[in-house]
């Protein structure tokens, strides 16, 4: 008999937001993140920093989680963490933390898959449709480009994932080659929004089967602009919003060319998007169109896109609902696969 309250809080860790949810089984009472501005001065995430930053912020976080959730830390009937993918030391405090948080009020331990949080996000009660299973998810953030089946919520297959960089790298290092700030992904965005899709063509890499790749697609970025403000020192600012709009129009073309083709191999045509990037409106937009085409979308609310302890709860609860307990001799795995 499932009981009326099951409490459950979610740790992520995995980069530079300290994250924690709580739930009653499927439904988000808590959804706390203190994202680490300092990293913007470096143009990327410093690991040591990153981890030391999650020391200060994981007691406050957890703290006001339970707070907003209303209940006492007496209350909870499990915990679930982040285990991998992500940077060794960000991951250890999460890790440390959810064990040594569960001994103390011997409870269950349940570890997740970052990558699962993002594909189970669509699975949190907050009154959107779910996906139902089988279903392809586009995952997609600055570490990870996947395509991925999902025949349930414990079997995922990896069909295509990228054999370089992800495509919110590309985006990333796009935009500081155009001279923006970090995280550049969200700046091209709003830039392509006034500018010609068209007006820049950049070439479409080529990569085997159903994976991708994006690091000759930087560099042909790179290139372009060495080669156009040698002729014009002020090409990128009398061009930016064209130039933002034209890399976005490209990088989605990339996107939904394989996943079109994993469409037509699988038969599957429930398709949904996971992951930071899949915030980005151009994305988006073109994942609707795809409607038209007998495609039934899938696209998660904002607050569940980028790094969060939602997602890690709605996993973890996945898990506890077939009692896959972790022993507390489980460790932090930065390169840990689906």
């Amino acid at each position: 008999m499932t009981p009326q309250n099951l409490y459950l809080l979610a740790i992520e860790s995995s980069c530079d937001d300290t994250a924690c949810a709580v739930l009653n089984h499927d439904q988000v009472l808590s959804n706390v993140v203190a994202s680490q501005k300092i990293h913007k001065q470096y143009g990327g995430v410093v690991p040591e920093l990153a981890s030391r930053a999650h020391q200060s912020n994981i007691i406050p976080v957890v703290d006001q989680a339970l707070k907003e959730a209303g209940i006492d830390k007496k209350d909870l009937d499990a915990i679930a963490f982040t285990r991998g993918p992500g940077l060794m030391g960000s991951l250890l405090v999460g890790t440390s933390f959810a064990k040594s948080l569960a001994l103390a009020l011997d409870i269950p331990l349940l570890d997740v898959h970052h990558m699962h949080g993002h594909i189970l996000a669509h699975f949190i009660n907050d009154g959107h449709e779910n996906p139902p299973f089988p279903f392809l998810a586009l995952t997609i953030s600055g570490g990870h480009t996947q395509i991925v089946e999902v025949n349930s919520a414990s079997d995922m297959i990896v069909l295509g994932t990228t054999q370089d960089d992800a495509v919110g790298e590309a985006f990333d290092k796009s935009g500081k080659i155009l001279g923006l700030g970090y995280p550049a992904g969200p700046q091209i965005d709003q830039l392509a929004q006034k500018g010609n899709p068209k007006a820049f063509p950049f070439p479409i890499p080529k990569a085997p089967e159903l994976n991708y790749s994006f690091s000759g697609f930087k560099t042909a970025v790179l290139y372009f602009i060495q080669r156009e403000t040698k002729k014009d020192p002020d090409f990128i600012e009398k061009n930016l919003a064209d130039i933002c709009a034209s890399i976005q129009h490209t990088l989605v073309k990339i996107l939904f060319q394989k996943l079109e083709r994993a469409v037509d191999q699988t038969g599957i045509t429930h398709v949904a998007i996971g992951g930071g990037v899949s915030a980005n409106s151009g994305i988006r937009e073109h994942l609707k169109s795809y409607e038209a085409q007998g495609w039934t979308t899938y696209i998660p609310p904002f607050e569940y896109t980028t790094d969060n302890a939602a997602m890690i709860g709605i996993a973890g609860y996945f898990k506890y609902l077939e009692q896959d307990f972790s022993g507390l001799e489980v460790t932090a795995s930065p390169r840990i696969h689906m």
